[in-house]
């Protein structure tokens, strides 16, 4: 159903080591790379082919580089939903009043506005365990997949699974699921509008791009996480996925995410 990154260097340094407005949003530089690189040559430095990795590459490669999620969302402990139930300003003027009631001795209205308090925290904090339950459920009903191919046959598999030198297949409806480069094509027209605000697709090609470009977003033969498939057909290989990708820049553009490694399974091979 849905298909699935990260800063470039543009004019030079700027973008290698910024991104565009926002200095800690990158482009991989293995995306890069793959948009200078003709199909042969990327290929062979990703360490795959046309009929896609084998089931026993893909699950190494998934193991050190870990799924393909931009983020991964910590649900927070019991103790710190109540501590941030507990700051709303009526919770903390009540519990003030009824501490003073106490402490002036009419334990009949502190107690009064503390068994208020008690009934609001313990609601709310019940209400939002119920939605958060229900919207967990609702997660778990909708399975995100991309058509890739795997031991020479195509296959769907869940979008997390996703590894760099999967080869895929994209057609109209497609979310781009990671950053991608693009191998062959037919009329394909992309929306970016997501990461861009553009409101008209772009139109891209698969062969190699030398020219220098202002913003990473302008590559004609790179595909970035989030965006969507317009219209057309084309076969891509992944060259980053997850956090790695632009996508995932801009979902967490702190200096330690920029400074993260990017799993790149170019010229230096597999990690050992």
């Amino acid at each position: 159903m849905g298909r699935g990154q990260q800063a470039m260097t543009g004019s030079g340094a700027e973008l290698a080591a910024g991104g565009t407005k926002h200095a800690n949003i990158r482009v991989a530089p293995a995306v890069l790379e793959a948009a200078r690189k003709d199909a042969e040559a990327l290929l062979r430095d990703l360490k795959t082919t046309l009929a896609g990795l084998s089931q026993d590459e893909a699950d190494a490669r998934l193991r050190a580089g870990g799924p393909n999620e931009v983020s991964q969302e910590r649900r927070p402990g019991w103790f710190l939903r109540v501590l941030k139930i507990a700051r709303n300003p009526l919770v903390i003027l009540l519990s003030t009043l009824s501490a003073i009631s106490f402490a002036t001795g009419d334990a009949r209205a502190g107690s009064v506005m503390a068994l208020m308090v008690g009934l609001s925290v313990g609601l709310r904090f019940w209400q939002e365990a119920r939605a958060d339950t229900a919207a967990e459920k609702l997660k778990a009903m909708i399975h995100v997949t991309a058509t890739v191919a795997r031991d020479g046959a195509l296959r769907e598999i869940p979008l997390r699974d996703l590894v760099p030198g999967d080869i895929i297949k994209l057609a109209a409806g497609d979310l781009i699921p990671g950053d991608v480069r693009l191998l062959s094509l037919k009329d394909l027209f992309v929306s970016q509008g997501s990461l861009t605000g553009e409101s008209l697709p772009v139109e891209k090609f698969h062969e190699p791009q030398t020219a220098e470009q202002s913003s990473p977003t302008e590559l004609k033969n790179v595909c970035f996480m989030g965006t969507s498939v317009q219209s057309g057909t084309a076969t891509a290989v992944v060259v980053t996925t997850g956090a790695h990708t632009y996508l995932g820049g801009m979902a967490d553009p702190s200096p330690e995410s920029a400074r993260r490694p990017v799993s790149s399974w170019g010229s230096r091979g597999s990690p050992g």
